[in-house]
C-alpha cells in the first residue's frame, strides 16, 4: 500500500521502546496498523536487540 521509507518506518514504529528486540518491533509495528509491506521489512530484520531507531533504520534500508 505505502512505500517502504524512512518516514513509514518512523510512523510503524512510533511508541517503540528501545533496547528493543526484533519481537518487540514487529508488535510495535503491528499495534500501529503498519502495512503488510513495512511488517515483512522488519520482520526479515535481524534477531537481535536495537539501541535506537537509526539502527533499526540501518537494518531495515541495507537490503535495498
Amino acid at each position: 500500500m505505502s512505500d517502504t521509507n524512512p518516514i513509514e518506518l518512523q510512523k510503524a514504529l512510533k511508541g517503540a521502546h528501545y533496547p528493543a528486540s526484533k519481537d518487540d518491533l514487529v508488535s510495535c509495528a503491528e499495534g500501529n496498523h503498519a502495512d503488510s509491506g513495512m511488517r515483512d521489512k522488519i520482520s526479515s530484520i535481524p534477531s537481535k536487540s536495537y539501541e535506537n531507531p537509526a539502527e533499526v533504520e540501518k537494518a531495515v534500508f541495507k537490503k535495498q
